[in-house]
């Protein structure tokens, strides 16, 4: 059973930054710190950037779980058009590689589509349980 915490945003680009600052309190003492602020300033920036949650009046949700052995973070957006996918290692593109450092760090990460919106989340080892 996870001990849940979550707080919603407001869909703007400064609002990622808030969201980093939520998760950083609410890991420093569960860790693992870095991991979880990559996580989340990641999945924040594309709802802002990918959905309708960048769009006036929208919003996003940051949930953070805690279990014995891992720590969950998730952020939920209000749906788009882009689904959340990992992009090509090897392409040119500027950007596009955040899901990509996500997967790397993560035990495990999934998108779970809604009628209204989406969540994207990844769970990290806690510290001491890689």
């Amino acid at each position: 059973m996870l001990t849940k915490w979550c707080r919603a945003f407001p869909g703007l680009a400064e609002e990622v930054a808030h969201a980093r600052h939520f998760v950083a309190a609410l890991t420093a003492q569960h860790g693992p710190v870095d991991d979880a602020v990559l996580v989340v300033s990641e999945l924040a920036t594309n709802a802002v950037r990918h959905s309708l949650s960048g769009s006036a009046d929208g919003w996003f949700l940051v949930i953070v779980g805690f279990g014995d052995d891992l720590v969950r973070i998730e952020v939920v957006d209000q749906g788009g058009d882009c689904e959340p996918h990992l992009c090509d290692a090897t392409s040119q593109e500027e950007g596009g590689r955040g899901l990509l450092l996500i997967a790397g760090c993560a035990k495990d990460w999934g998108v779970k589509n809604w009628p209204d919106g989406r969540s994207v989340w990844a769970e990290l080892a806690r510290e001491g349980n890689a």
